[in-house]
């Protein structure tokens, strides 16, 4: 009677996005905790760039702590991975370059799980680096929110100011040494200097939807 060998387990991608505050870092260590009690080897990478709260670990807006090991760029990265990791976590995957998608696809091709976290969008609500792409290959995206500063709305938009002022589109992406803060906000909420105004168009249809006159007889 022969032994059937067991088939090596698929790997996977998984995304973890949403604004500012919303929660990712936190989930990414979650992520991270659950695969090392089901005695998996788990390995955590973070751009050189995010020193907000550590050098070296995944700092939450909460104080939530994780060790993470800083790269200058996605060949950095993958040059540190251990032959034995299982689980390749990347925290602030949108500061990477779009090299990152082909790495992770490989990785997870042979059987390696990816759990990447970042922004989706910048300050100007555009897509931010490589995280649509990644999203697009990823097995499972999970999209998270925060509550608006502002009127405690779901918000899914990041909100940059710089000395009291909204930011300007036209404002570099990333800022180095700037005196900037961020906030959650919600659609109605989010402002941005230099922005195309908002459309007119739709506007009596929602204020409709909000007033309807009452049908007579």
């Amino acid at each position: 009677m022969s032994l059937k060998i067991r088939p090596k387990p698929p790997g996977q991608i998984t995304i973890v996005c949403g604004s500012m505050f919303a929660g990712k870092s936190e989930e990414l260590i979650r992520l991270a905790r659950r695969a090392l009690y089901a005695k998996k080897k788990v390995q955590v990478f973070k751009p050189l760039i995010d020193s907000r709260f550590h050098e070296t670990m995944v700092v939450t807006h909460m104080g939530v702590r994780h060790e993470a090991i800083p790269v200058a760029s996605v060949a950095d990265l993958e040059s540190k991975i251990d032959p034995d990791t299982q689980v390749v976590c990347v925290e602030e995957a949108q500061f990477f370059d779009s090299s990152l998608i082909d790495l992770a696809v490989d990785l997870a091709d042979n059987g390696r799980e990816v759990i990447c976290a970042g922004l989706d969008q910048d300050f100007r609500r555009k897509p931010f680096g490589p995280m649509p792409h990644l999203m697009a290959v990823a097995d499972e995206v999970i999209k998270l929110r925060a509550i608006c500063v502002e009127c405690g709305a779901t918000a899914s938009h990041t909100y940059r100011q710089i000395e009291g002022k909204p930011a300007h589109t036209d404002d570099p992406i990333i800022l180095v040494g700037a005196t900037e803060r961020y906030e959650a906000r919600c659609r109605r909420c989010f402002k941005l200097r230099g922005e195309r105004p908002r459309s007119s168009k739709h506007r009596g249809w929602a204020q409709a939807k909000r007033v309807r006159p009452r049908e007579s007889g």
